[in-house]
Parts: C-alpha cells; sequence; structure tokens
C-alpha cells in the first residue's frame, strides 16, 4: 500500500507502538511529523529511521500538555502545507486506586490523552476540509471493555476519544474525512512496567486471548495502514479491536 505524498501527525510517535508503525509509514511513502517528548526514545526512532527515508521524518520534541508549545508547533506544520492524516495516539498511564488520584493528576491525564488530540484534530482540519480529504484515527484501549483495576482516570481518557472519534466522523463525514479508532489489547511495551509481576502478567495475557502469541507493534501499524488507504474510505466511526481475541465485539 502507497502513502506517497501523504502528510501525516502522529502523537507518540518514537514510543513502544509508535516507533515500528513510523518506520512503516515512512517505508510506505508517507511523509511523517513525529511527536513525542521523550528524548531518548527520539533519538533511537532517528537512529533507526533508513537513510533513504530520513528526508521524510521530522521528529519533534514536545510536551503535549504544553499547550502554548503543541499549539506553536502545529501551526509551524499547517502554514507548510496541509495534513492528511492526524494519529492520536500519546498516552500517559499512571496505575493507583481512584481515591489516591487528584484532580490535578486526573486533569495532567485528560491535558495529555485528550486535549492534545482535540489540538491537533482542530489544527489539521482546516486543510483537510479544503482538499476534501482527510483520515484522523484514535488509539484507545483494552481497558474500555472492563477488567482492570487502578485504571480510572486512564481509562476515563480513552472513552472520551472513542466519544470523540463517533463525534467527528458524524461531522466530518461530509468533508471526506473518516474518523476511526483503534483499541490494542495488551502489548510489551513500556506500559506494561506498572505490573509488578511481569512473567504473571504475561501468562494471565496468554491465558485470556484466542491467539498465543504477545502482539507486537507491527499488528497496530497493519491497523493503522488500512484506515490511512482508500480501501477504508467507506469506514468510519468505528472502533477496531487489535488484541488477539481477548475480547470481541
Amino acid at each position: 500500500m502507497s502513502l506517497t505524498g501523504r502528510r501525516i501527525l502522529y502523537t507518540g510517535a518514537a514510543g513502544g507502538l509508535g516507533h515500528q508503525t513510523t518506520l512503516d509509514l515512512l517505508a510506505a511513502g508517507a511523509e511523517v511529523f513525529a511527536l513525542d517528548r521523550d528524548h531518548a526514545k527520539n533519538a533511537a526512532l532517528i537512529a533507526d529511521t533508513p537513510a533513504d527515508l530520513a528526508a521524510r521524518l521530522h521528529p519533534v520534541e514536545v510536551d503535549l500538555a504544553d499547550r502554548p508549545a503543541l499549539q506553536s508547533v502545529l501551526d509551524g506544520i499547517v502554514a507548510a502545507g496541509p495534513l492528511d492524516a492526524v494519529i492520536n495516539n500519546a498516552a500517559i498511564y499512571p496505575s493507583k486506586p481512584f481515591e489516591a488520584y487528584s484532580l490535578d493528576e486526573h486533569a495532567m491525564i485528560h491535558a495529555v490523552n485528550v486535549e492534545a488530540a482535540l489540538i491537533c484534530t482542530k489544527a489539521a482540519l482546516p486543510g483537510m476540509r479544503g482538499q476534501g480529504w482527510g483520515r484522523v484515527i484514535n488509539i484507545t484501549s483494552i481497558t474500555l471493555s472492563g477488567g482492570w483495576e487502578d485504571l480510572s482516570p486512564y481509562v476515563q481518557s480513552k472513552g472520551a476519544l472513542l466519544g470523540l472519534t463517533r463525534a467527528w466522523a458524524r461531522e466530518f463525514g461530509k468533508w471526506g474525512i473518516t474518523v476511526n479508532a483503534i483499541a490494542p489489547g495488551a502489548f510489551p511495551t513500556d506500559a506494561e512496567k506498572i505490573h509488578p509481576d511481569p512473567e504473571g502478567y504475561n501468562a494471565k495475557v496468554l491465558a485470556s486471548q484466542s491467539i498465543k502469541r504477545r502482539g507486537h507493534a507491527g499488528d497496530i501499524a497493519a491497523a493503522i495502514k488500512f484506515f490511512l488507504s482508500e480501501d477504508a474510505g467507506f469506514i468510519t466511526g468505528q472502533s477496531l479491536a487489535v488484541n488477539g481475541g481477548w475480547t470481541m465485539q
């Protein structure tokens, strides 16, 4: 599948799932504006990008909770040309009992996981509307299905993204813009470091899934590339679970 000429904004692009997907998008011909606040992960992404693709990778180190900084970055990107797609992937993932979260912590999780998606999508919308084509992909989570404790602000934020997926799909469709969600299952990324018993958690994941292997970033990359493609042009407002059959809809 070719994405030649497509300008894609990708938040959390250097993280556990984002890193490989960014490389796959570049390999498919896209120009990727890769937003991530982690300096070491950004450096690793740059190092892993083949030399012949490097000119189309634009890594940007920015904290998505810093609204003025994020807006400044986005203003510069869209001034150079319209964005074809936005992938709202970045998220923070703290874990503790509900009553232990302060309201400020709730606000910070919402700022990164939801408000940044609002800002990025709003920045890209005029260009997409003007060209009569666009793709927005929101990365949600298997945790929306229930069964996970100590993650209430994170689950709340992903529920908000799912609601926005449906609302934006209804509103943006008349301009040729599709909006869909991808709900990853349990992938072996840094997010799993919150679990005190990694081996036990790994065994639990495999026991819960129908497919008896751990998911990898390429599984998410394939779903993202599908939603970016012309083949998905009549699909909008949907949520695709990529979880090895842990939950089924």
